[in-house]
């Protein structure tokens, strides 16, 4: 009796001195928010110098990352996401690793400066994939990805969405790929705090940069992501710009061009070849390929670059200054 006496008190010793991990994370972006004040102050202290002096430019400099997303969708996107970074003014691009085509981008891959698209929805009606790993509360009602993400939302466990995210970044680096940053498709894990908890946890693992929301996004989650982001240590670029779904990037980068403001500045478009297959998979195929002229053919677009005085740079740069 004495030694099962003992036995419990030291079980129960361990138990509240360390949670079993999966009990942690629901509450431990509440717990860092809590504590993003305190570690504000020391982080200034550390970071008095902007993001660009950090890279190495003045503090005013004008710095765009400009990424081509969707690399892994289809073929169609494959070939228009390396046009635009051989050939155009995309500086990297992002690679959704479950995706059907991710084999073949991994096989065209020529050290071109990649990122992994953390994915976890198949958003197209009739064009579908899934999980790499066991994951069943990542299933929809047709056996991929979910379509939506408030249904990953609903049911994903987080356990699950751990160890499919950590696998599609193994997956990336056996192929390969010198990953410069990690993105997640459709801000899947950007947008709630269980799941952002994941996010940076792999992004302080892989000591790898992030890609948040915009700011108007940001101010409307009720928890501080880039100050958290900021806190583990993990750079983010000053603004973020994404190109709506159907709309092609063409108004949003003029804009961004001619209100470029100090600092680094991510742009994400969507470049496709204009192909049978891209038209069948998505409806917003004109876009897509608008914004693969964009990027490679459109001689007043890169004017306008170098009269606005911005420098373009890549996420390698700040993965980089992360890794110091």
């Amino acid at each position: 009796k004495l030694f099962r006496s003992l036995s419990f008190c030291f079980f129960f010793f361990l138990m509240i001195r360390r949670p079993p991990r999966s009990t942690l994370f629901p509450y431990t972006t509440l717990f860092r928010s809590l504590q993003v004040e305190a570690a504000a102050n020391s982080y200034t202290v550390a970071a008095m110098s902007s993001l660009a002096e950090q890279l190495g430019h003045p503090d005013d400099a004008r710095l765009i990352i400009v990424t081509a997303a969707g690399l892994g969708g289809c073929h169609a996107m494959n070939d228009g996401v390396y046009q635009s970074v051989r050939g155009g003014l995309a500086t990297g691009a992002t690679l959704q690793v479950p995706s059907p085509w991710a084999r073949e981008a991994a096989a065209r891959h020529r050290g071109d400066e990649v990122g992994v698209q953390l994915t976890l929805n198949a958003e197209f009606e009739l064009y579908r994939w899934g999980p790499l790993t066991h994951a069943p509360s990542l299933l929809g009602g047709d056996g991929g990805f979910p379509q939506t993400v408030a249904d990953v939302w609903e049911h994903a466990d987080t356990e699950e969405v751990r160890r499919e995210c950590r696998a599609q970044i193994e997956r990336a680096i056996l192929w390969g790929f010198d990953l410069t940053h990690l993105s997640a498709h459709l801000d899947v894990l950007v947008l709630r705090p269980e799941l952002f908890d994941i996010y940076l946890e792999l992004a302080v693992e892989f000591v790898l940069p992030i890609r948040l929301v915009d700011q108007r996004a940001q101010h409307q989650l009720g928890f501080p992501i880039a100050d958290l982001a900021r806190s583990e240590g993990v750079i983010i670029a000053d603004r973020v710009v994404t190109s709506r779904s159907g709309i092609g990037g063409r108004d949003l980068f003029e804009g961004l061009l001619l209100n470029l403001e100090p600092g680094v500045t991510e742009i994400q478009l969507h470049p496709a070849a204009d192909r049978p297959e891209l038209r069948a998979v998505t409806p917003d195929w004109a876009a897509r390929v608008s914004d693969l002229q964009l990027l490679t053919d459109d001689s007043d677009l890169q004017l306008m670059v170098d009269r606005s005085g911005a420098t373009l740079i890549s996420h390698r740069e700040l993965r980089n200054l992360m890794r110091q």
